[in-house]
């Protein structure tokens, strides 16, 4: 007979299997609403290019170097997105005024509205697929995100 400790350990070890095989689903999930929601922007608009332009605006005003660091992208791969964003009228660029070296991105009006109305349709689609969990059981999913971002 199996000691309690090992039954216990092949449970966690399905939860885990099923939790990451799950997990592995939402990234697919992610990567082709970033695909999607990037040629209702723009229909030359890169899926790269769709997460820079959507941290630009929700940060309000940034520089390629903080979003290098932020999704740990080489900065030449930010620069050619960042090019094209400029090239699609979706962001704005100005020279920093304390750092001369540095450019100021600000996403347009445009763009945030075109945002906007990605961004109402993905929380209706959210809303619509959690629509039968309690507030607890939100807290609980959302507790479980916040320790996988700070791993």
């Amino acid at each position: 007979m199996a000691a309690a400790g090992t039954v216990a350990s092949a449970d966690v070890d399905d939860a885990l299997a099923e939790f990451q095989g799950h997990l592995n689903l939402i990234f697919t999930k992610a990567r082709s609403l970033w695909k999607e929601s990037a040629a209702r922007i723009h229909p030359d608009l890169q899926p790269a290019g769709y997460k820079l332009l959507a941290s630009i605006a929700r940060a309000g005003s940034t520089n390629g170097h903080q979003l290098a660091e932020l999704f740990e992208m080489d900065k030449s791969v930010v620069s050619r997105q960042v090019r094209m964003l400029e090239e699609l009228d979706l962001i704005e660029s100005r020279p920093d005024e304390n750092d001369g070296r540095l450019r100021v991105l600000t996403a347009t009006p445009a763009a945030c509205a075109a945002l906007a109305d990605v961004r109402g349709d993905h929380a209706q689609r959210l809303r619509a697929s959690i629509t039968g969990l309690t507030p607890a059981e939100l807290r609980t999913a959302s507790k479980v995100f916040r320790l996988l971002a700070e791993a």
